[in-house]
């Protein structure tokens, strides 16, 4: 049958193109199932991220309750349903992908019913609020529900989490065996070929030797590995011809299909790389929101600046690691951003700056320097501190403070720099809030003057500051001589203004230690830390003839003027130490400065036995 030349090529090079044929194909075939496995790793990449972005969705969702229920800005509460609905969103998805995990779906099941109760815990309190009753969604938020809730919902998210790693972490091992295949298919089948073909070549005729040797050569070399080993088509003969441009297709088929596995091994490292740098975004992320929560639970605790610049140096340098600053709080009365707290070795202006020093408050955004001169420098930033970074404090468009910071933020920190600047700017705002709450109880709506309640405890506090230290003690009791008459002659309005003018020039005359309180009516208290009754006497009575000064109108009806009586009693060791006894003394002695003719200071005298 294969007498001939020809018909013995034709045999040999048929064997060879069938076994490259079969070469190329199980390569194809390997290189789709690489191609599947590739696919089921990005599927489980896709779960984990619809799994975060539901729960940074129900986070961002608490945080714009706590806001709205703080700052009652309806904004927020705008945010927290529509972060509301983007964590739905990301869990419809997560449930849609995991259709093929029934362990997964279980899981998926309760939690669920999990984030349901989450979300309905959160809306009461909005619920609440909507309805203007803030301070029950206030203690509703406080009862701390919702962090267990919250902690619950996330350790259950973990765990599914783990489960869809463990299954991505099969499904690389399983691409990475079959890739293994592929390199073993290339390695091992193309030497056999070679070697197939050599053998059969040994009992073609001498003729044919030399053709042989160059087709043996660029096979084995295939089988080695070079994929660029190619035949001259023109061997002499028509049959090796054809057998050269067969091989030839075949290399090309193979290289291409060695191209296309190096390809997908590459993309396939990629994606691993990736997917292991996510996971260790999502650990540091974790262990941030973690930080960050128990910073924002203290700032929030905090009731006094001291209290908040404690928790602000203990945590900030922990959140921003190497990036020394300080914050800035701003002080309406004085219209300065003043240093509330600092770490790191960060030297703050301690005087303080206006706000339109700061290019970050002018702008209303970040504002940094990355080198001398590579943009503008703040005003309260020396020119040569490059590189800085400010970070604008702000809350319903108004200025809170500004967080300046030794260094420049990079793109892995400004997710951290973001949350702290939240979580610091409601922490200010809630002490402001707490702070107005607080002056509206110890303050007399009238005169605006401290009332009689603050004054109890303050003269308490003072006694006892001068029995433990014998510094002296003065009490001034003084009220409106002949107020009734302004009452029946003008009306009850003229009484108000007169009260209203008689405290503004109380608390203008005496000095900034002093505590001026209405005691009731028409009656005022003065509480003189560290002055004698003898040095007092003379600047009450300075106060006493500004008052009777005091052209008093009602619009433009004239009042007249008006006088006060004043007594002033000081402290002794042999009062009790309450105070009771010496506003009784001052009291006294405003009864004589009365029953001598008014408009008069007086000063009581103890009596001896």
């Amino acid at each position: 049958m294969f007498q001939s030349l020809t018909s013995r090529i034709a045999a040999v090079s048929a064997l060879v193109v069938v076994a490259l044929l079969v070469l190329v194909a199980a390569l194809a075939d390997a290189s789709r199932q690489t191609r599947e496995s590739f696919r089921w790793v990005t599927h489980s990449a896709q779960v984990i991220q619809a799994m975060e972005e539901t729960v940074a969705g129900l986070r961002d969702a608490e945080s714009g309750q706590r806001a709205y229920v703080l700052t009652q800005n309806a904004a927020y509460a705008q945010s927290f349903d529509a972060r509301i609905s983007d964590s739905l969103r990301a869990f419809s998805e997560l449930v849609e992908l995991t259709r093929d995990n029934p362990s997964q779906q279980l899981r998926l099941q309760a939690l669920g019913a999990q984030l349901s109760g989450r979300i309905e815990l959160m809306r009461q309190p909005l619920t609440l609020a909507r309805s203007g009753d803030f301070a029950r969604a206030e203690a509703l938020i406080a009862e701390g529900r919702g962090f267990d809730s919250m902690s619950a919902f996330v350790l259950a998210a973990r765990e599914l989490l783990d489960e869809e790693r463990v299954v991505q972490s099969r499904r690389v091992e399983a691409a990475e065996r079959r890739l293994a295949r592929v390199r073993g298919l290339a390695l091992i089948g193309g030497p056999l070929i070679a070697f197939f073909s050599l053998s059969v070549s040994l009992m073609v005729i001498r003729g044919i030797r030399q053709p042989v040797r160059v087709i043996t050569r660029a096979m084995t070399g295939l089988g080695a590995g070079d994929l660029n080993q190619r035949i001259d088509s023109r061997m002499g003969s028509r049959e090796f011809d054809r057998l050269a441009r067969g091989y030839n297709d075949m290399a090309d088929r193979l290289a291409t299909a060695a191209k296309d596995q190096s390809r997908s091994e590459r993309e396939l490292k990629r994606v691993h790389e990736e997917l292991l740098a996510s996971a260790q975004t999502l650990r540091e992320r974790g262990e941030v929101i973690e930080l960050l929560g128990g910073m924002a639970h203290r700032m929030q605790a905090a009731r006094t600046d001291d209290e908040l610049a404690q928790v602000i140096h203990a945590f900030v340098p922990r959140v921003l690691p190497g990036l020394p600053g300080a914050l800035y709080a701003y002080n309406n009365s004085r219209n300065l951003l003043v240093p509330l707290s600092g770490w790191g070795g960060h030297e703050a202006e301690t005087e303080g700056f206006a706000p339109d020093q700061c290019w970050a408050l002018r702008r209303g955004q970040s504002h940094f320097v990355s080198e001398p001169g590579a943009d503008v420098v703040c005003g309260h930033v020396s020119p040569l501190a490059a590189p800085y970074h400010c970070e604008p404090l702000l809350a319903s468009g108004e200025v809170i403070g500004v967080l300046h910071l030794d260094g420049l933020v990079q793109a892995e920190t400004q997710f951290r720099l973001n949350v702290l600047a939240e979580n610091i700017a409601s922490a200010m705002v809630n002490q402001k809030l707490q702070r107005d709450l607080k002056e509206q109880t110890i303050r007399d709506p009238l005169t605006g003057l401290f009332n009689r309640r603050y004054m109890e405890e303050a003269l308490a506090l003072e006694v006892a500051r001068a029995a433990r230290s014998g510094a002296p003690l003065c009490v001034v009791m003084c009220d409106v001589d002949h107020f009734k008459r302004f009452n029946d002659e003008f009306g009850h309005e003229a009484g108000d203004v007169v009260l209203q003018a008689v405290a503004a020039e109380l608390g203008h005359r005496f000095r900034d230690g002093d505590i001026v309180c209405r005691y009731g009516g028409e009656e005022f208290i003065v509480i003189a830390p560290g002055t004698k009754a003898e040095t007092l006497a003379p600047r009450v009575e300075t106060v006493r003839q500004a008052i009777a000064a005091i052209a008093l109108r009602l619009g433009k009806q004239p009042l007249g003027s008006s006088t006060m009586s004043f007594g002033v009693a000081e402290w002794s060791k042999g009062m009790n130490r309450d105070g009771d006894a010496l506003v009784q003394a001052a009291d006294a002695a405003l009864y004589r400065a009365k029953k001598e003719g008014r408009n008069r200071v007086v000063l009581h005298v103890e009596e001896t036995a």
